[in-house]
């Protein structure tokens, strides 16, 4: 009786080393580590610098990809192409938008998909439109479902399961955007808090991107059901105003939300602009410009200058590198930001001619499209191509 208290000790601990065990088993300890949003393993440096993916495509606008690795690109003249999981571009568009109306730099522009894709499957995309004489924008969203194309079966048939996707429309998200020629804006984008941003030019009428009641000159800021986002600064749709033509956005590692600008074009070009966007601001257009200050508008973090025009679009970022598209610039732009230091860096200078959208893919690579072939280009025989960029060999 000597060793009992030892050993009623001993069952007291592996009993409660059970409990704990069990416990921990269906309630495992929570991580207090944060993955850093761009910590994907970056491309091994076995990858070309650069490799023209798809081409022969008409002013390729904006690409999304899909779960399974899969692309859609809007075509602006109205055509939805597809690029499938194993990278070949289907011959013939996926969809063609009858509604759409090209004109100058308006058409089929942005596309981007649902947070919820797997679930609900939903799609997307602006473009312009005419209806009683008059043009606007709007956003529309589609359902996509695939089906399976009719080939032969065989073991030397590797397209035998191959399917081809199928674009239904839902519904109108927002409607009557303000359009021109010029200045249609046009990038879709949904943010880190759920919200889907979309871009509006002025549409030539610089006055109404000082209206916080107008649609043109903004950056709209609403639901999947094209509702005012809680929290918008107006009480309606308008997120920040004062803009001119914004083609890019882009949100950093800290969750701040960054915009590409064209500035002021004509003789007296240049003044492009790199924003870092907050609710309720106005970035001064027409009012300022490049480094021109105004009480309770907002100087871009990076102006190009009088002398230098980028014409911005499309954006993305990589750790602390906001890399975006030149279109007038010809160029691959990368802004490294270091506090309130801004660096830029250009590659490929009239290589590949106008870059339009510059999105991240999947395996960490960056995806381009040239925009050689929207009338202020010199295309060549190949243009417009999607080409793929590896960022660790820039």
């Amino acid at each position: 009786m000597k060793n009992l208290p030892i050993v009623l000790g001993i069952i007291t601990v592996l009993t409660g080393g059970f409990v704990l065990l069990k416990f921990f088993s269906k309630n495992p300890p929570v991580s207090k580590s944060i993955p850093e949003q761009n910590s994907i393993p970056l491309p091994s440096s076995d990858i070309p610098q650069a490799r023209v993916i798809a081409e022969n495509l008409d002013t390729p606008w904006s690409i999304v990809f899909l779960p399974d690795k899969s692309m859609l690109i809007t075509e602006r003249p109205g055509r939805v192409r597809f690029i499938d999981s194993s990278g070949k571009l289907q011959g013939k568009p996926v969809a063609t938008f009858d509604q759409v109306k090209e004109i100058g730099e308006g058409g089929l522009l942005g596309v981007t998909i649902d947070p919820k894709f797997s679930e609900n499957r939903y799609i997307y995309f602006y473009y312009t439109y005419e209806a009683n004489g008059k043009t606007y924008n709007r956003v529309e969203r589609y359902q996509y479902s695939s089906i399976k194309l009719a080939v032969a079966c065989g073991p030397n048939n590797p397209n035998c399961d191959a399917q081809t996707p199928r674009l239904e429309k839902d519904r109108i998200i927002i409607d009557k955007i303000p359009s021109s020629s010029n200045h249609n804006g046009g990038r879709i984008k949904f943010g880190p808090d759920g919200y889907l941003y979309i871009t509006t030019g002025d549409a030539e009428s610089p006055s109404q991107a000082q209206d916080i009641n107008a649609l043109g000159g903004k950056i709209l800021r609403v639901t999947d059901e094209g509702k005012p986002a809680l929290g918008n600064p107006f009480n309606n749709l308008v997120y920040s105003y004062g803009h001119r033509n914004p083609q890019g956005l882009a949100w950093d590692d800290n969750g701040r939300l960054w915009s590409t600008e064209h500035g002021r074009s004509g003789i007296l070009s240049g003044l492009d602009e790199l924003n870092l966007i907050e609710g309720g601001k106005n970035y001064g257009w027409p009012e300022i410009s490049g480094d021109e200050t105004k009480t309770g508008m907002e100087t871009p973090k990076l102006n190009s200058g009088p002398s230098t025009t980028w014409a911005p679009a499309g954006a993305v970022f990589i750790k602390n590198s906001l890399f975006f598209g030149g279109l007038r610039g010809q160029t691959l732009y990368e802004a490294v930001i270091n506090g309130n230091q801004i660096e830029l860096k250009e590659y490929f200078r009239g290589e590949f001619g106008r870059i339009r959208d510059v999105i991240l893919g999947p395996d960490n690579l960056l995806y381009i499209t040239t925009s050689n072939r929207d009338g202020r280009g010199n295309p060549v025989v190949s243009d417009d191509r999607i080409i793929r960029i590896n960022p660790q060999k820039l």
